[in-house]
C-alpha cells in the first residue's frame, strides 16, 4: 500500500528536507565538532547528545524522502460546493446536538487531537463529495453508525499546520 499524498503535501515535505539538509544538518555537525573538541568522549554527554540529534535529523530526512518516493499522489481538487481533501468542514452531530470543525487530510497527516481527519476514516470517507446541508450516514462497522449534517465547507488555502504533521 502506498502513502496517499497531495502535491501540496509533497511540496511541504520537500521544503522540510531542504531546510534539514541546509540548516539543521550544518548546525548538528557543528555541535558534534564542538562537543568532540572538549576531550574525553567516554564521559562526554554533550558529544552523545549532539550525535543523537544529528542521527535523528538524518533519520527524518530519510523518512521524508522515502515517503515522497513511495507516495501515491492524489488530487486535492473538488467541486466548489463539495467536501474534498484539505477542506475544513463544520459537522453537526445529531445525537450529541454539537457542531465540530474538522479538516479532511491524507492518511499521513491525520491527527485527531488537532481535528485533522483522514479521507480513509469513517467520518472523512462519509463526508467526501457531499455538500452543505447534506445529511450523511457515517458507518462505523457491523451495521452501526450515526448521522451528521454538513453545516459549512471552508476551501481556503490557509494551512497553519506545521510540517511535522507528517
Amino acid at each position: 500500500m502506498h502513502n496517499q499524498l497531495t502535491e501540496s503535501d509533497i511540496k511541504k515535505m520537500q521544503e522540510e528536507i531542504e531546510y534539514r539538509k541546509l540548516v539543521v544538518r550544518r548546525e548538528a555537525l557543528e555541535d558534534v565538532k564542538a562537543a568532540r573538541a572538549q576531550g574525553d568522549l567516554s564521559e562526554n554527554f554533550e558529544y552523545y547528545a549532539a550525535k543523537k540529534f544529528k542521527n535523528k535529523n538524518e533519520g527524518r530526512i530519510r523518512f521524508l524522502e522515502r515517503m515522497i518516493r513511495t507516495a501515491e499522489v492524489i488530487s486535492d481538487e473538488s467541486a466548489e460546493d463539495e467536501v474534498g481533501v484539505n477542506n475544513k468542514v463544520d459537522v453537526f452531530f445529531e445525537e450529541d446536538d454539537e457542531t465540530e470543525t474538522y479538516k479532511i487530510v491524507t492518511t499521513m497527516r491525520q491527527n485527531s487531537l488537532e481535528n485533522l481527519i483522514s479521507t480513509e476514516s469513517p467520518l472523512g470517507k462519509a463526508l467526501m463529495g457531499h455538500k452543505v446541508g447534506d445529511r450523511v450516514y457515517v458507518e462505523i462497522g457491523n451495521g452501526n453508525g450515526y448521522y451528521v449534517t454538513i453545516k459549512a465547507i471552508d476551501k481556503s488555502e490557509g494551512d497553519e499546520e506545521a510540517l511535522r504533521s507528517f
